[in-house]
């Protein structure tokens, strides 16, 4: 059965916004169970529109499926959490990330109860190289967990 519905009405949280990019549409069909789905994670999230939700998805699909091709440059971040007490962690992090002074370009430490410490690092480079250096730091001993978040986006250079 193929039926249309009316387009969802969601109040307009902005006014328009200026762009640069054109815009192109294009038609999904959907069952109506996802439909309903897709209408009650955009209302929830507070996405202005369909539109809005699917492309925040697709940049997101978009985005792991080039890290795991590996070439594209990407910038992201390694959050991690860390039990400060263990000797020489602070020590072996901050060494890391001085040996890969081309892909670190800041870090963040916030002291947390217990001797927890949150780290998150700013990263930029090819995304297997990230992906490298994110295994070495969240597998050192101490470590609780960590996490790498990366997105198709790259920072300008400093100095041109």
């Amino acid at each position: 059965m193929n039926t249309t519905l009316p387009p969802q009405t969601i109040p307009n949280k902005t006014t328009e916004k200026p762009t640069n990019q054109s815009v192109s549409r294009i038609s999904l069909s959907l069952s109506q169970e996802l439909l309903t789905e897709l209408d009650d994670m955009v209302e929830s999230r507070g996405f202005d529109s369909r539109s809005q939700a699917v492309a925040d998805m697709l940049h997101q699909h978009i985005t792991e499926h080039k890290r795991n091709l590996g070439n594209d440059v990407m910038v992201g971040t390694i959050t991690l959490l860390y039990d400060r007490s263990i000797p020489n962690l602070q020590h072996q992090l901050a060494d890391l990330q001085y040996h890969h002074l081309a892909e670190v370009i800041s870090s963040l430490h916030v002291q947390l109860t217990d001797n927890r410490v949150m780290e998150v690092i700013l990263v930029q480079g090819p995304a297997k190289q990230l992906e490298i250096i994110s295994d070495e730091l969240i597998t050192l001993r101490g470590v609780i967990t960590g996490k790498l978040q990366l997105m198709t986006a790259v920072m300008p250079p400093v100095y041109a």
